[in-house]
């Protein structure tokens, strides 16, 4: 009866540790291309809740990263994001101050949000049109806009 006790508790060990090394963890990497030009930054801003988008004084994000330039093109990664509904908000920091510089209404620097090829005063930005899924490792494109 001893015996039985030890395999069934050795069993429920391994049975129940297998679960646990499921990844539950994912990165999630950000292409973007045909930057004006590489001055300064691009600043990426990633988003996890309902409203947090548009965040024009970047206050709301979930996690916020910044990356180099290189001949127009960039590339960031996040890492160790949990499984989740997230958006992306991009800034080509020029001036690399950490704002959106504006002219009179319009940015004077690139913006761009996943799942976004244009931004007009009819297709503003927001976190639902702007979610995707993460529930393994994944890359996207995100196009920068300049108005």
């Amino acid at each position: 009866m001893k015996q039985i006790h030890i395999l069934f508790s050795a069993f429920s060990f391994l049975f129940l540790s297998s679960f646990s090394s499921i990844k539950e963890e994912y990165s999630l990497t950000i292409e973007v291309e045909n930057l004006r030009n590489s001055k300064g930054v691009l600043q990426v801003a990633l988003y996890n809740k309902e409203g947090s988008i548009p965040d024009e004084i970047f206050k709301k994000y979930y996690r916020l990263e910044k990356a180099k330039i290189v001949n127009g093109k960039s590339e960031i990664t996040f890492e160790n994001l949990p499984k989740g509904k997230y958006a992306v908000n991009i800034l080509h920091d020029e001036n690399n101050n950490s704002k959106i510089d504006k002219g009179l209404i319009l940015p004077k620097e690139g913006i761009g949000f996943s799942n976004y090829s244009s931004i007009r005063l009819t297709n503003r930005p927001n976190f639902k049109k702007a979610s995707f899924d993460l529930f393994q490792d994944k890359e996207i494109k995100v196009k920068v806009i300049y108005m």
